[in-house]
């Protein structure tokens, strides 16, 4: 089955591809000719993975798929949640994005984090979504170089590693997006039955 995954990032195409296999042929957004900023300007996780799954099939009229992922921090009321990669600003630096978070977390002892991303899947027309959801810990340190956005200071729980020292396939048995996917993959492989 060929899917477009809307999103032009290499590392999110690479940890998507690996979770689910080789039964399914990945398109990206330059793929099938969108270069258009996709808008995300809902007030939600799943609101704003809706709206881009949206976008490309009334735009396009393939089958698709879409996620958006969030960081929410207790002690900042769920911040920066949907802004998660504009908190610094729109330049959408994971560094600045990264700095801005441990700075507003300096005096703070309760570090407790989740990454939640929803997917929105849509075929024919149809759209289905699917949750993931990590809890963990921030931590004031970058270390690791694998992964991205806030994964040099993002520990899940259970775990003394950041998501940025695990390799791919350690963060995807565990991940948030990793739970979302087991969950788009166990529902295309019913369809296909």
């Amino acid at each position: 089955m060929t899917l477009c995954f809307a999103t032009n990032n290499n590392h999110k195409l690479q940890e998507v591809q690996a979770l689910l296999g080789n039964e399914f042929t990945l398109l990206t957004l330059s793929d099938i000719g969108c270069t258009a900023d996709i808008p995300e300007t809902r007030d939600t996780i799943a609101d704003n993975s809706s709206q881009k799954a949206e976008y490309i099939w009334e735009h396009y009229g393939i089958n698709c798929f879409s996620d958006d992922t969030g960081l929410e921090v207790d002690a900042l009321n769920g911040e920066p949640g949907v802004l998660s990669a504009r908190y610094a600003g729109p330049q959408r630096s994971a560094a600045d994005n990264m700095a801005l978070l441990i700075s507003r977390l300096q005096n703070s002892d309760n570090r407790k984090a989740r990454f939640k991303t929803v997917i929105t899947l849509v075929i024919d027309g149809i759209f289905h979504q699917f949750e993931g959801i990590v809890d963990g810990q921030i931590i004031l340190n970058q270390r690791g170089d694998q992964g991205f956005g806030y994964d040099p200071i993002f520990v899940p729980d259970g775990h003394e590693q950041t998501f940025a020292e695990m390799s791919m396939e350690e963060k995807g048995k565990l991940s948030h997006r990793g739970r979302a996917l087991e969950k788009l993959n166990a529902f295309l492989k019913n369809l296909a039955v």
